[in-house]
């Protein structure tokens, strides 16, 4: 179970773990101040995808379909969350003003679609 949440909102007890993933601290928070069970930078797309992507909707598509590509490659980045939100909920904590085109909504559909795939796969 997975929700998502920018670093600005207030940590609550539902959110459950929290973990950045960014691979920039967010500006203007304090590190004593941001309540997080880990900040996991490698799960975050490389430099040169963020850069490209620089948030531009028109660019949302080709953004995922990179970031997934990164994420295959990379799934020791990502596994430990999809571990973790397989027995309780995970609170994705992101930093971007954009709440419908960021990385932590793209990874939050990635891993779901992960874990469905492997599920249905257990039950053939």
């Amino acid at each position: 179970m997975f929700a998502l949440k920018r670093a600005y909102e207030k940590a609550a007890p539902e959110d459950g773990a929290r973990f950045l993933v960014e691979r920039l601290w967010p500006r203007g928070i304090k590190k004593t101040d941001l309540r997080l069970d880990g900040w996991l930078k490698d799960v975050a797309p490389s430099d040169a995808l963020r850069r490209w992507f620089s948030h531009d909707p028109e660019k949302w598509p080709e953004f995922r379909r990179r970031y997934f590509t990164e994420l295959d490659s990379h799934p020791e980045a990502w596994e430990q969350l999809q571990d973790a939100g397989r027995h309780s909920r995970v609170t994705l904590i992101y930093s971007s003003h954009d709440t419908e085109h960021n990385n932590a909504l793209a990874l939050k559909d990635y891993i779901e679609a992960h874990l469905k795939r492997k599920a249905g796969a257990s039950h053939v």
